[in-house]
């Protein structure tokens, strides 16, 4: 089987900034190219952080406002000195966490989830920008096409991997729920089928209508 790689899902022409770019330059381009976050490089190109509009807005909630409005909790040093920024070095969330063109979309996915992140600038083995990759990038799995799906899961999971018949097992797929059908030797294999099936990218859900012949699991 064959997971996504970074490098097919992710987007080459990445506008970024200096980091020695101005607030107003960092909204311009924010706006113009309709995006939320941009990385933030320096000299060489290497990403130093990510500053989205989340960081931007703290100037905003940092403006002393009506009395009307509700109070908001005293902010940490660090959301200050944010929030008193004006250049992108002084606004961005760092370090960058950046990935790989050669990783997988799991792997991009966990990292994401761990260091709850939206988008991670991708480097190459210099460590120089070469592209970025959103969460949305990574959901774009989600919409292959159902016969490609079954295709993958027939000759790689079924035939090549588990060595089985192809005609000894039905895979139907339809809006990347796939259902299996037919029969394998043994008890055992059957959570095995399940799981690797559900590793393919663009699975939704598995549901199996498998018997065995024989129960290895008594």
């Amino acid at each position: 089987m064959r997971h996504r790689k970074v490098r097919e899902l992710m987007t080459r022409d990445v506008v970024r900034v200096r980091q020695d770019a101005p607030f107003k330059e960092i909204v311009r381009l924010l706006t113009e190219h309709q995006v939320t976050a941009l990385p933030v490089v320096d000299d060489q190109d290497r990403p130093l952080g990510v500053v989205s509009e989340k960081d931007l807005l703290r100037k905003s909630t940092d403006q002393s406002g009506s009395a009307d409005l509700l109070p908001l909790p005293d902010p940490e040093a660090w959301e200050r000195a944010k929030a008193e920024g004006t250049k992108a070095e002084e606004l961005m969330s760092a370090p960058a966490v950046c990935a790989r063109p050669e990783w997988s979309v799991v792997e991009a996915a966990r990292l994401m989830e761990v260091q709850n992140v939206k988008r991670l600038p991708v480097v190459d083995e210099s460590d120089k920008l070469i592209g970025i990759v959103s969460r949305r990038d990574l959901l774009g799995v989600f919409l292959r096409d159902d016969e490609a799906i079954r295709l993958e899961i027939v000759q790689d999971v079924l035939a090549r991997t588990l060595g089985r018949d192809p005609s000894s097992i039905t895979v139907e797929v339809r809006e990347g729920q796939v259902v299996l059908s037919g029969s394998v030797p043994f008890k055992g294999m059957l959570a095995a089928v399940d799981r690797m099936c559900m590793s393919v990218d663009g699975v939704v859900s598995v549901s199996d209508h498998l018997s065995f012949d024989v129960d290895d699991t008594a």
